[in-house]
């Protein structure tokens, strides 16, 4: 492809220069590429005002943006709010552009709309998970460094326990001093603090699949190319679309998908907290959702309850975080109709980089990559396979892992690739198919064997709602394939089904990756994202 690009950087617009000062080494970046014209961007300017004060002008104020459980925002109003946001952090708080903001909350208007204050404030923006604990959000506030917090009322114990030197506000609460009061006091609007399009605008940290997250750091440009790659060419987004989904908006799959995406094309955002399986189909159906986010975990489970509820209006619905089952995609295609749309992303690179949708989907594979993207699959001594070989997936696009002050940069990207820590196989036509992550190889005597490939047949068994394959070392094999099994209701674990589910493991793939142990479980660790927890699994005691 043409128009790659090593890693270069134009003058910053932040008077801080901690993001700067903490971006890993240039030699250590991957190579970027910008072969599509849709692509380029100026070498100033700030997302926000691309995304929001753009749509204004093009007439879309009156367009609805975003639809909360209690609130339901257009977006001259949503611009109004992000405006007196911005007011307020740089006014009344005195922030400094470059300045790190820690937003707390759960998905609705508000959260999304501190965000983006934050954003076009010329601040950096550092979302975390609603869930996390006073001892997760102090290991990220450390590591960013950050200069003040906005955090939702009914969440504001864990903040106050960290004790940090910063300013504290709370949002979506009464109190005289909140972000609300506070936002009363400016009308006017906020002209976009003046950024360099690789300025460093958000700071996301990994949900913790190995155990230690870290922070990856992302620049203005990269939240356009995000919204200029996948929705545009894989879902292809429209104004009149209505995106809905479970992911946080402190989770990039879901900052991307409820928020980024639709406001990128004039459409409209669902964003309510708490989401189950059955209260999501309820949404799709109240709001005629056309766009669906979710894992597929929600979507198996989502399988057995389509019929009762209006889903005509769903156009699109897209999987990832996880790899997903054959078996969940046949339930949901069979309930619904609709191919699911898989994809793979990483935090690392914002969102999903290899994705097909309609005729180009293929049973079992993950897809192609996302125009913008290039992808291969590289040997242990970094060299290119050919199909049919296993192998670690490495990509690189508009996007790509820069972690904050970490050591482990070195170890992501490698000769100009982003390596994402899958395992992946390509076939002769370029579809790419999901294995194992590279850690979850389970080697057993002398045998490679792919977990993932072990879940798909344990999917397949009636009595089985969830499970998670994992390698437990053992002295004669090198490593045991040991399943982790969530029964279906009325199911109960037994040495007499685990050996009918060991049988029926045999009878679908090669004998020799049956798992020899099986735990019945009443749930799988994850973390807030829906993510399965696999370290959990293979350190716990048995």
């Amino acid at each position: 492809m043409n128009d790659v690009t090593f890693a270069t950087l134009s003058p910053s617009g932040h008077t801080d220069g901690f993001a700067r000062a903490n971006l890993p080494p240039l030699a250590t970046w991957p190579a970027f590429l910008f072969d599509l014209p849709e692509l380029h961007y100026p070498a100033r300017m700030n997302c926000v005002a691309e995304l929001l004060d753009s749509a204004v002008k093009r007439g879309w104020g009156g367009r609805t943006a975003l639809i909360g459980a209690r609130e339901q925002l257009a977006y001259a109003e949503l611009l109004a709010r992000v405006d007196r946001i911005a007011h307020v952090l740089r006014h009344d708080l005195g922030l400094a552009t470059g300045n790190r903001v820690l937003v707390r909350g759960a998905n609705c208007p508000s959260m999304a709309a501190c965000i983006l204050g934050v954003i076009k404030a010329g601040c950096i923006a550092v979302p975390t998970m609603p869930l996390l604990r006073a001892r997760e959000l102090k290991a990220i506030a450390d590591k960013a460094n950050v200069n003040a917090v906005l955090c939702a009322g009914s969440l504001v114990e864990e903040v106050e326990a960290l004790d940090l030197p910063v300013p504290l506000v709370v949002f979506d609460d009464p109190a005289p001093d909140a972000l609300e009061a506070r936002m009363a006091r400016h009308g006017e609007p906020f002209a976009a603090a003046d950024t360099a399009a690789d300025d460093v605008c958000l700071i996301s940290f990994t949900s913790g699949t190995t155990g230690i997250p870290k922070g990856t750091m992302h620049f203005h440009r990269d939240v356009l190319a995000i919204c200029d790659s996948f929705p545009r060419h894989i879902l292809r987004s429209q104004a009149d679309d209505v995106f809905i989904g479970t992911p946080p908006l402190a989770f990039t799959f879901g900052l991307g998908g409820l928020l980024l995406f639709p406001l990128r094309v004039g459409a409209a955002g669902v964003l309510v907290e708490r989401l189950s399986p059955e209260t999501l189909l309820a949404a799709i159906a109240e709001h005629r959702a056309t766009v669906c986010f979710t894992a597929p975990t929600f979507y198996r489970q989502m399988a057995t309850q389509a019929g009762r509820f209006d889903l005509s209006s769903l156009r699109a619905s897209v999987s990832a975080g996880e790899a997903l089952p054959v078996a969940t995609r046949e339930a949901w295609q069979a309930a619904t109709g609709l191919a699911m749309i898989d994809g793979i992303g990483a935090t690392e690179l914002l969102h999903i980089f290899i994705s097909s949708a309609g005729d180009d989907v293929r049973p079992g594979a993950t897809g192609k990559p996302v125009p913008g993207y290039q992808a291969c699959i590289l040997d242990a001594e970094g060299r290119p396979v050919g199909p049919g070989v296993i192998g670690r997936l490495a990509v690189k696009g508009p996007t790509g892992c820069r972690y904050l002050a970490d050591e482990r940069q070195r170890n992501y990207v490698q000769d100009g690739w982003n390596l994402t820590g899958d395992a992946y196989e390509m076939d002769a036509d370029g579809y790419f198919y999901y294995r194992s992550r590279t850690d979850d190889m389970i080697i057993s005597a002398g045998y490679n064997i792919a977990g993932a490939e072990v879940e798909e047949a344990l999917l397949h068994h009636p009595a089985v709602a969830e499970c998670a394959v994992v390698g437990r070392a053992d002295p004669e094999r090198g490593q045991l394939v040991e399943a982790h099994v969530v029964l279906r209701s009325g199911h109960i674990g037994s040495e007499a089904l685990a050996q009918q589910l060991q049988e029926f493991v045999k009878g679908q793939i090669a004998p020799y990756k049956y798992p020899r142990a099986i735990l019945f479980k009443e749930q799988l660790p994850r973390t807030e994202t829906g993510k399965l927890q696999r370290f959990k699994l293979r350190t716990e005691a048995v």
